[in-house]
């Protein structure tokens, strides 16, 4: 794989849009957009992207749990079960 491949003028792009959408979604490698040779935008297949958020949503829950854990705000196994207990037991008719 080489990443050169991969980049892509924007000129490039208008062109031949059919084509590198089909490159995208057969390869599942993104596409580098350039302009003026600056690197302006990333194109992704549909299904990479949707994993790429799901990822990103993971890591945003671990660093909000290491930031709870750093600032003690934890409960042990025990107080956690017994207030979940008590919720249970307010919803149930």
């Amino acid at each position: 794989m080489n990443i050169k491949e991969d980049i892509k003028p924007i000129s490039y792009i208008k062109a031949h849009a059919a084509e590198i959408l089909e490159q995208v979604n057969e390869t599942h490698r993104p596409v580098y957009v350039t302009q003026n040779g600056e690197a302006r935008a990333v194109l992704l297949d549909a299904e990479s992207y949707e994993k790429m958020k799901k990822a990103i949503g993971l890591l945003k829950l671990l660093a909000q749990g290491e930031r709870d854990i750093v600032d003690e705000n934890v409960l042990s196994q025990e107080d956690f079960f017994s207030a979940m207990d008590r919720d249970f037991d307010n919803i149930r008719p």
